[in-house]
C-alpha cells in the first residue's frame, strides 16, 4: 500500500503523488494550525471531511482538485484549484472568511518511481499570487507509509500586503521554506490512520511585519480514512454485476424546516416558493461495503436555483460519494445517502435568512448531505424497458458541521430542499 501517504492530508499543500493512485476514498479528521498574528490565541482547529478520487485526467484530492493536461512517465503538467487556509482566531472567522479556492498550473518531473519535483503557481480571486518548488518522496516500512517533503515557497508583495500585511501597508515579496511529512498507518481491514506534519518559515519579506509575532508556524492533521485499495491487508472491492453510470435530474423545493423535521416528516413550506433544478452523474466505485451488498458512486452535479422575488439565480456545485442499499421486496426499492462538499456562487435566500437571523455570515462553500427514496419503475409498471430507470425523493443539504470548520465558515445551520428525481442508469 505504498500509495495511501499520497492522500492522507489533502489539505492546503497537499498533492498527489507520483505513484499510482487509489480510485477513490473517504476521510475525516482534525487539523491544527499556528496562528502568525499578534493576536492572544496561538493556535485554530477544524474538523474536515476529505473525499478522493483519481481518474485518468481529473482528480479530487481531499480540498485540491486537478486536470491533467499533458503526461508521460517522467512529465505531468497539471491545471489545479486547492483551498487556502486563513488561520486566525475562530471567533473571527464567520466575520472575515479569508478562506478560499485558488487556481494554478504546476509542472511535475519525475527523476524516478516515487520521487517528484514540483513547480507550482497559483493565485488568489483578485491576483495575488504565490509559488512553491517541491521536492518528495514515497517510502513504505511495514503498515507505515510516509512522504516527506522539503518546498520553497514564494509570495508576492500582493500576497504579503493583504494576508500578512493585513492592508496596513509594509511588506515585500517574500521567500520562505517549508518542510513536513505525509504518513499512514493500516489498522484493520480498509480503514487506515492519516495524518501529516509540516512546518513553515516566512523570509526577510514577511518577518518584521508588526501583524505577526512569529515566522515559524505548524501545521497538523490527524484521522481517519477509509481507502478500498486490494492489498494483503484491506479487503478486495469488486464490481461483478455492478450497474455502470447513471444520469440523475431533480427538481426541488425549498424549506425551513430543519433535517430533523424533514426525516420525520413534518416540514413547512417556504412562503416565496425558492426552487432548484438539479443534474447528478454518478460513476460506479464498488458494489460491496464492509461485506454488504451497497453500491457506492462518485457523484459530482450541478445545480440551478431559480430567480425568485428575494433571491437571484444561483449556480451550485457539488462533489460527493453516495451509496445506495437495494430491498427487493415487494419490489426493488433502495435507501440512498450521500456526503461530499458544496459550493455556490451566491448563498440562497432560504441559507441566507435562517444564518442572518441566528447572527451568522452565510458561507459559500458547505458540507453537503444527500438523503434519498427511490423506487424501480420496471417492477413497479412490470417493464423491461424501465428497468434501469428510477423514481425518487430526496433531501438537498447543505451544512456546516455546527461551528466546527472555517472552511464552512463557523456556521450552525444550513438549508434544506425537498426534491423529486428521475435517475437513469446505463
Amino acid at each position: 500500500m505504498g500509495t495511501i501517504a499520497l492522500l492522507c492530508s489533502g489539505l492546503a499543500w497537499a498533492v498527489p503523488g507520483s505513484a499510482p493512485q487509489p480510485d477513490w476514498g473517504i476521510a475525516i479528521g482534525v487539523r491544527y494550525a499556528d496562528i502568525p498574528y499578534d493576536t492572544e490565541v496561538d493556535q485554530v482547529a477544524d474538523i474536515m471531511p476529505l473525499m478522493f478520487f483519481h481518474g485518468d485526467k481529473f482528480y479530487l484530492h481531499g480540498l485540491e482538485a486537478g486536470y491533467h493536461l499533458w503526461q508521460q512517465e517522467q512529465h505531468q503538467t497539471t491545471l489545479l484549484s486547492r483551498f487556502r487556509f486563513f488561520d486566525i482566531p475562530r471567533e473571527f472567522q464567520n466575520d472575515i472568511q479569508e478562506d478560499s479556492f485558488d487556481v494554478g498550473g504546476r509542472y511535475r518531473y519525475i527523476p524516478s518511481p516515487g520521487h517528484f519535483i514540483d513547480t507550482e503557481l497559483l493565485s488568489d480571486s483578485h491576483g495575488r499570487s504565490y509559488g512553491h518548488l517541491r521536492y518528495g518522496f514515497d517510502h513504505q516500512y511495514g503498515a507505515f507509509t510516509f512522504q516527506p517533503k522539503v518546498q520553497l515557497d514564494w509570495r508576492s508583495r500582493e500576497f504579503i500586503e493583504h494576508y500578512y500585511a493585513l492592508k496596513t501597508g509594509g511588506g515585500r515579496s517574500d521567500i520562505g521554506i517549508s518542510a513536513g511529512v505525509d504518513l499512514s498507518w493500516h489498522l484493520i481491514s480498509n480503514l487506515y490512520f492519516i495524518g501529516k506534519l509540516e512546518g513553515s518559515m516566512l523570509g526577510e519579506g514577511a518577518g518584521d511585519l508588526p501583524t505577526l509575532d512569529k515566522r515559524f508556524t505548524l501545521e497538523s492533521y490527524a484521522g481517519i480514512a477509509f481507502f478500498p485499495n486490494p492489498d494483503s491487508k484491506g479487503v478486495h472491492f469488486t464490481r461483478d454485476q455492478f450497474n455502470g453510470h447513471y444520469l440523475r435530474v431533480a427538481h426541488g423545493w425549498a424549506t425551513p424546516s430543519n433535517l430533523g423535521e424533514i426525516l420525520g416528516f413534518d416540514w413547512e413550506e417556504d412562503p416565496y416558493n425558492n426552487q432548484l433544478t438539479s443534474v447528478f452523474y454518478g460513476i460506479p466505485l464498488t458494489d460491496t461495503l464492509f461485506g454488504l451488498p451497497i453500491d457506492l458512486y462518485f457523484t459530482p452535479g450541478a445545480v440551478y436555483h431559480h430567480s425568485s422575488e428575494v433571491q437571484k439565480t444561483t449556480y451550485e456545485g457539488v462533489v460527493a460519494i453516495k451509496a445506495y442499499y437495494t430491498i427487493d421486496w415487494p419490489l426493488r426499492w433502495r435507501i440512498g445517502v450521500a456526503e461530499g462538499l458544496s459550493y455556490v456562487s451566491r448563498p440562497t435566500y432560504i441559507e441566507r435568512s435562517e444564518l442572518e437571523e441566528k447572527g451568522y455570515r452565510p458561507s459559500k462553500l458547505m458540507n453537503y448531505l444527500d438523503f434519498s427514496f427511490d423506487l424501480n419503475l420496471g417492477d413497479l409498471f412490470q417493464s423491461a424497458a424501465l428497468e434501469q430507470v428510477w423514481f425518487g425523493w430526496s433531501i438537498h443539504h447543505r451544512s456546516s458541521i455546527f461551528e466546527s470548520s472555517s472552511a464552512f465558515g463557523r456556521i450552525k445551520g444550513g438549508s434544506n430542499y425537498n426534491t423529486l428525481y428521475l435517475q437513469w442508469h446505463f
